[in-house]
């Protein structure tokens, strides 16, 4: 049974419509009620309670992102909101209680089912799963176009600024300046190879969501603002294969 704050945001999620250019994505805007964003606002965790993505993940090159991780499966998830006080870890953990028990995975799944199974098409044994983080991203963060690792399917950006000041520092779309170039997915690559299609506001309570493709190269321009924490939510639905393919195929998840 979906709580009053889940069943308004698959309503909001699943009532957007999907805009196919460059790549699938949708954009929303109050994604959560108002009331809950307030409380969200009020529970966010001192900055120091962040920790690198190197030390939580593994993941290199990102010094200027730190995060909470929210994933069960993740053993570092209970760890990590532990170390909060208890009424912020108490908000944290009924929150990641119900938006990773897989309801919102099935709603994403569905919603973008053409471009998932095309994608899948004649591959056995695919399992899906999710996982969250909380992610605070500092002065001089920048993230250069990528399509993301083979893993994921589907993203999930909540924006979680106070305010309306850092709606210039949203995800931005891009598209190769050569498309005959074959770039891999997962890896990194400097802005002037592409050209930017459109920045996604960052603003308060919104959402930009998108399928992984070949092509779903996002990123997010230089942050030359002094003294910035840029808030964000992410929320990642990732496949494995669970069942190896008959030895004379030689398909795998892309």
């Amino acid at each position: 049974m979906f709580s009053p704050v889940e069943g308004e945001l698959i309503y909001n999620i699943a009532s957007a419509p999907i805009r196919g250019f460059p790549y699938p994505h949708i954009y929303v805007s109050d994604v959560f009620p108002k009331d809950f964003y307030t409380a969200l606002q009020k529970n966010m965790p001192d900055p120091a309670a962040m920790v690198p993505i190197e030390k939580a993940r593994g993941l290199k090159g990102y010094d200027e992102r730190f995060v909470l991780d929210l994933s069960e499966e993740h053993h570092l998830g209970g760890e990590h909101l532990n170390a909060l006080p208890e009424d912020k870890r108490k908000f944290w953990q009924e929150f990641s209680g119900w938006l990773l028990t897989g309801r919102l995975m099935d709603l994403l799944l569905a919603k973008f089912k053409p471009f998932v199974d095309q994608r899948f098409k004649g591959v056995a044994g695919i399992e899906y799963y999710n996982e969250s983080l909380l992610v605070q991203d500092v002065t001089k963060y920048a993230l250069g176009p990528h399509s993301d690792s083979k893993r994921k399917v589907i993203t999930l950006l909540f924006y979680l600024p106070k305010d309306l000041s850092q709606s210039h520092l949203g995800t931005s779309m891009y598209v190769p300046k050569d498309p005959a170039v074959n770039y891999m997915s997962g890896q990194h690559y400097t802005f002037e190879k592409f050209d930017r299609i459109v920045t996604m506001p960052f603003n308060p309570n919104s959402l930009f969501a998108f399928v992984k493709t070949d092509n779903s190269f996002h990123g997010v321009e230089p942050v030359l603002d002094p003294d910035i924490r840029r808030w964000l939510l992410l929320y990642d639905v990732y496949a494995r294969q669970t069942k190896q393919p008959a030895a004379d195929s030689t398909s795998a998840p892309a």
